[in-house]
């Protein structure tokens, strides 16, 4: 181990183009200068007397004595940016890891005063409850009369009680389905908000419904603020002049970019300075570079090799097709590189051959391979191996080649032999299996790394203001964590030798190994004989007797089913070195019984368990304790944001990283400039001259290379003048009126009324309302009973994806639809909608067979059709398409009444108004035999989803009829397994 605080864990690398980014920043608006520090974490902030509250200080009530709001911005560039988003509205970018939420809870903790209404847009229940939590803390030191921040979602939160809440004002979060249908309606009114916060403004796209509510907001009301956050650079700087788009999306002009180079964030961040080296204590860092076993290093380059090989086959087979330039190994290690290609090949992924799509498929499992040799154990890797060349395999008797290219690799063949090698050998001659389990380079480190700090805190006690003696041990996921606690519990038990050993973990985990290969084994066998049984006693074949002696010319030119070839990695023979032993299947299997036993009993002998009985009810008292802080160990994953309150809480003196992340490191930065009289050291782990150093290093050179071209856009961005879209052309209007049919363009009827679209609520989760919204089209949210929109009094579309269009004809709901718009409506329309850059096309060229069978997809359209000859279906590429076949669909038709398109498809004398548990309903209706014409005596039948669920047959036909309530039944009395 070596003390090394290296710079390039906290501060980047100088390049040099440094100089003239620190040129770009001090010229920008991003830098102020700098404040004089506190000697606080809390700032107060007298509302009636702050300037950063501009024009909505007018909205605020005059108290007669200002009340005073306690903010958390313990940092400079915290309040730095608090004060420019406040006075000014704009995008804030920070770095990963600068503590975001923190400043988002601060901004709405100040307008959490009476007479304000905010909503906080587009925040997952997570960041709410982090968010609100925050909001909470600063509420209890304030007086400001504030109600902290009130979450509307979908469970038990009716019309009646939402209008309650915004009359009441106050901070809101909305889920964006509720809130673009309480805008549309006016439950909600735009003019009586003060503004909007929206959090990962990265998402604001221009088919979003994030940016759907943001335009219905600015164009009813023109003085309320908008105020954006996001802390993901990277999908800024995608495609032409991306920071401009995304700031027209969310009505901004002004950005605010706070990098980890920033001057500002830099200073506040620095664990010493001149001035005050000697009122804090300076981090330790330790950095380990672990250095990987020859087998994995071995294990490693044969992966890059076989993904070299792959990307390789891959530009060669699609020339000129895609631009694959950029495809390289080194950026197929990045996380997002899976949906980079995906991206890139769907709007052509119908022309591409199948090869193709086995390539894309084969390097995210090359990528997932790289990811377990690092992070599981060597008998967990082993097995994910043997996993993934058992669903390459054919089954016993077939001729299909269905195995991946890469696995006749030379490459392909070192993998899977090496990690066998990790877990046991093969003695030649004696044909004896050993295990060798071989235990991953961390575990050692990190119990030297234990040791070191248990004897730090034998002779090193730390101070009354130090926090505790916890130790924090981050990592990568869920299973790693697990896996290190695993570890640390059985690190000394059943060794023998001097030190720490993961022996005895190893030992369970083959034992599990060799339980789950006889299983599969068994498993394998008995799909192979009912497959046999079903072929007429033959495998592989389709008839009994249809083999004979001529079949043999079938296999010219390939290796017959029933000669014994070398499988990659093992199978279900091997052959030795030299080719003089063969050993076969069975007495690999005997070996490995063998080898069962002896860690079996060898186990049995090292730890002898003790099993005991306890009543968990009796004497609860002295089964429950508060923790130690000092002697507490935490393995806990990283997880984001969530990670600032896990150091707060714990107040840890040791933080171990197992996985490097490049946004904990900043959060390390923030915990230690905020509280600096605690001490901290933390140890850096990594693998090194490895994929995972690689990883870390590309991912902080991105996010660099991100806020430079941030920084030179914004620098160039000419200001952005948003056009008020709620205003329609007054020859727009005059046009609408006119008949070109008639001679001499004939009058119909003088309007100015706009254009309107009825549309179910249900549909507010895809894009096309935005798009239509766009166009100048009214949009009227209804709870509509027969079709998603409605064009006119006679014009009923229902709208499907391709997904759902599956679905509905696969469950006959389809035909259902199509009988109740022909029952109400003179024209019913089917739309079948395709998604955005991806292929126009029902089903790949490719899987078009010779013979189309009655369940194909085309077969139960042709159905559909040849029973319903009225319903018009119209095929669209995309949302955007589908916005403008409906404005050509409305010309020169009447305008739909919303109150007579509701109460349609709805029984005598049932009240439209009435008001229905929606998801619940939407439940019961996915059900098969379950129909638009029944669901609703369900409904009246019942009281709620449960009751209808444990109701006999017997009374279920009395609700919806004997055929109906067969089916039913017999879906919910179904075994998941069969």
């Amino acid at each position: 181990m070596s003390n090394d605080a290296r710079g390039p864990l906290f501060l980047p690398v100088n390049d040099d183009d440094e100089e003239e980014l620190q040129q770009a920043l001090a010229q920008g608006p991003v830098i102020l200068p700098p404040a004089e520090q506190p000697t606080a974490t809390t700032e107060e902030l007298p509302i009636n007397e702050d300037p950063s509250t501009n024009d909505r200080e007018a909205q605020l009530p005059e108290d007669p004595e200002p009340a005073t709001i306690h903010l958390s911005l313990p940092l400079e560039y915290q309040r730095t940016a608090f004060k420019e988003v406040r006075e000014e509205d704009g995008l804030v970018i920070l770095a990963r890891g600068l503590g975001l939420q923190r400043t988002i809870a601060n901004l709405l903790h100040s307008y959490d005063t009476p007479g304000n209404l905010v909503v906080l847009v587009n925040a997952d229940s997570r960041e709410e409850d982090f968010i609100g939590e925050a909001i909470a803390e600063l509420g209890a030191k304030s007086d400001n009369g504030g109600l902290g921040l009130r979450i509307v979602r979908n469970e038990g939160m009716g019309v009646e009680k939402r209008q309650k809440l915004y009359v009441g004002g106050g901070l809101f979060s909305v889920s964006s389905r509720i809130l673009v249908v309480d805008l549309l309606t006016g439950l909600l009114d735009p003019e009586k908000v003060t503004g909007l916060v929206v959090i990962r403004s990265e998402r604001v796209v221009t088919t979003s419904i994030e940016a759907f509510i943001l335009r219905i907001f600015r164009q009813k009301n023109k003085d309320g603020f908008i105020k954006a956050f996001s802390d993901n650079p990277e999908p800024f700087t995608t495609g032409f002049a991306p920071l401009t788009n995304m700031m027209r999306n969310l009505f901004l002009r002004r950005a605010y970019l706070y990098p980890r180079f920033h001057i500002a964030v830099a200073e506040s961040l620095e664990t010493k300075t001149k001035k005050s080296s000697s009122q804090h204590r300076a981090t330790d860092v330790v950095e380990l570079e672990v250095q990987m076993t020859e087998d994995m290093r071995l294990i490693q380059n044969a992966v890059l090799e076989c993904m070299e090989v792959c990307l390789a086959e891959l530009k060669r087979s699609n020339p000129g097709l895609i631009d694959i330039e950029e495809w390289n190994v080194e950026s197929a290690l990045t996380r997002n590189f899976d949906v980079t290609v995906r991206r890139q090949l769907d709007p052509v992924w119908h022309r591409v051959s199948w090869k193709t799509r086995g390539i894309v498929g084969d390097l995210g499992t090359l990528r997932s391979i790289l990811h377990y040799l690092l992070s599981y154990d060597c008998v967990s890797f082993n097995k994910i191996l043997e996993t993934i060349l058992a669903t390459n395999t054919p089954a016993p008797g077939s001729t299909r080649q269905s195995a991946s290219p890469w696995l006749f690799l030379d490459a392909a063949n070192t993998i899977f032999t090496l990690a066998r090698k990790r877990v046991y050998t093969e003695t030649l001659g004696s044909l004896k299996t050993e295990p060798v389990l071989e235990e991953q380079p961390k575990w050692g480190t990190l119990a030297e790394v234990m040791d070191e700090i248990e004897r730090e805190l034998h002779f090193s006690p730390p101070g009354p203001d130090a926090g505790t003696n916890s130790v924090l041990i981050m990592c990568s996921d869920e299973r790693t964590a697990g896996q290190i606690r695993e570890y640390l519990q059985t690190m000394h038990d059943g060794v023998k030798g001097d030190g720490p050993s993961a022996r005895l973990m190893l030992k369970r985990k083959l034992r599990d190994y060799f339980e789950w290969k006889k299983g599969w084994k068994n498993l394998s066998e008995q799909i192979a004989k009912e497959k046999e049984d079903a072929n007429g006693g033959r495998p592989g074949s389709s008839t009994g007797d249809k083999r004979g002696k001529d079949d043999r010319s079938s296999f010219r030119g390939r290796q017959p089913p029933n000669k014994r070839r070398r499988v990659r990695g093992g199978g279900t023979s091997a052959a030795t070195a030299g080719g003089r032993q063969v050993i076969t299947i069975d007495d690999e299997d005997q070996n490995m019984a063998e080898m069962a036993a002896s860690i079996q009993d060898a186990a049995d002998g090292e730890v002898k368990e003790e099993i005991f009985i306890i009543d968990q009810f009796e004497d609860m008292g002295s089964n429950f304790e508060m923790y130690d802080m000092d002697d507490l160990v935490c393995v806990v994953p990283y997880d984001g944001d969530m990670d600032d309150r896990v150091l707060e809480e714990l107040k840890p003196r040791f933080v171990i990283m197992y996985d490097p992340d490049p946004a904990f490191i900043r959060r390390i930065e923030m915990y230690r400039s905020t509280y600096r009289n605690r001490s901290m050291r933390m140890y850096f782990m990594y693998y090194g001259a490895s994929v995972e150093e690689q990883r870390y290093l590309s991912s902080v050179r991105k996010e660099k290379d991100a806020f430079t071209k941030l920084i030179r856009e914004r620098g160039n961005m000419a200001l952005t003048f948003t056009k008020d879209t709620g205003i329609e052309d007054p020859q727009e209007a005059f046009l609408r009126t006119v008949n070109t049919r008639i001679a001499g363009g004939g009058r119909l009827k003088v309007t100015a009324e706009p254009p309107r679209v009825v549309v179910d609520v249900r549909e507010f989760r895809s894009s096309l309302p935005s798009l239509l919204h766009g166009r100048n089209l009214t949009i009227i949210p209804c709870l509509l009973t027969v079709g998603d929109y409605i064009l006119s009094p006679t014009m009923c579309v229902e709208r499907k994806s391709v997904k759902d269009l599956i679905q509905s004809l696969a469950n006959g709901r389809l035909w259902t639809q199509c009988e109740t718009m022909l029952l109400h409506y003179k024209t019913p329309i089917i739309l079948i909608e395709f998604e955005q850059n991806k292929s126009f096309n029902l089903e790949p060229f490719a899987d078009m067979t010779g013979s189309i069978g009655q369940n194909d997809l085309q077969s139960k359209l042709v159905l559909l059709m040849l029973a319903f000859p009225k319903v018009k279906i119209i095929w669209s590429s995309s949302p955007y398409q589908t916005a403008e076949i409906f404005e050509d669909l409305k010309k020169q038709h009447e305008e739909p009444d919303p109150l007579k398109a509701v109460t349609i498809g709805l029984e005598e004398g049932e009240d439209a108004t009435s008001q229905y548990n929606q998801a619940a309903v939407d439940l019961l209706r996915g059900v098969p035999g379950i129909t638009e014409r029944n669901y609703k005596n369900v409904i009246f039948s019942s009281e709620n989803v449960k009751e209808f669920v444990n109701s006999t047959q017997r009374e279920i036909i009395d609700m919806i009829g004997p055929e109906a309530g067969r089916q039913v039944h017999a879906f919910f009395n179904r075994d998941f397994k069969g």
